[in-house]
């Protein structure tokens, strides 16, 4: 998605929406009738489309946070703190 350097303002009409200006439906490639998805942050809210499919779109996005970890050695240390903890 190409990013754009101008900035668009909008206003929440009296039934709380908003019209996603032109620049920004080309650059997400949506239009009428697509769904996006509201992400609110702490200062702002990102508009995303809606992924065709929530696995594919969340596919490997963990990648490098368990890089090098064995999988069965992080479940059998966790196992154990469990253990630990309901032994208190």
């Amino acid at each position: 998605m190409k990013e754009s350097k101008f900035m668009n303002k909008v206003r929440i009409s009296s039934k709380y929406q908003i019209v996603v200006p032109k620049e920004a439906r080309k650059a997400l490639g949506v239009g009428a009738g697509d769904e996006l998805v509201v992400i609110p942050q702490k200062d702002r809210i990102e508009l995303i489309p809606r992924p065709k499919s929530y696995t594919d779109a969340t596919l490997g996005l963990g990648k490098k946070v368990w890089k090098g970890v064995d999988a069965v050695d992080y479940v059998r240390g966790e196992r154990k703190a469990w253990e630990k903890k309901r032994r208190g």
